[in-house]
């Protein structure tokens, strides 16, 4: 392995470590446990999703699955309906309660949605659209791999 990639590697490790305590510390705040805030993070930009696209996005355990999807039930932040077709399989849409409380932690100092978008703010608009174009760029080589090896 060259040194640069190595770097690069370490570099990713420091993001995600920083990010973690960051987003553990942004559910604790919020009494929500991190599967949780997880499926929130995914379910707020679509508003709506089954239970079992969600657990696809997510790659929680059935149990974690079920279990926070029932604490954001219990806390109003989300209804769940059967599907028409599937009575099995169940819908999941943001309710509007947990659109107004989604919205507050996305801008709340201190959140991992916050810090992000103040590091970001550092860079200059070329250098985010760089970045962004480099991660992009990363994540298909990786899925490709994945796939590749049968995953």
């Amino acid at each position: 392995m060259n040194q640069l990639s190595l770097e690069i590697l370490r570099a990713f490790d420091r993001v995600q470590q920083n990010a973690r305590k960051i987003f553990q510390k942004t559910a604790s705040d919020h009494n929500l446990s991190i599967p949780q805030l997880v499926l929130l993070t995914k379910l707020a930009p679509q508003i709506e999703m089954t239970q079992k696209e969600l657990g696809k996005e997510t790659q929680l355990p059935k149990s974690t699955l079920s279990q926070a999807v029932d604490g954001l039930v219990l806390a109003g932040l989300i209804h769940r309906h059967p599907v028409e077709d599937n009575r099995r399989e169940m819908q999941l849409i943001l309710s509007e309660k947990g659109k107004e409380f989604f919205d507050t932690i996305w801008v709340q100092k201190g959140s991992i949605h916050h810090a992000f978008e103040c590091a970001l703010q550092t860079f200059t608009e070329k250098q985010s659209e760089d970045f962004l174009a480099a991660l992009l760029q990363i994540a298909l080589f990786l899925e490709k791999e994945i796939t590749e090896q049968g995953e």
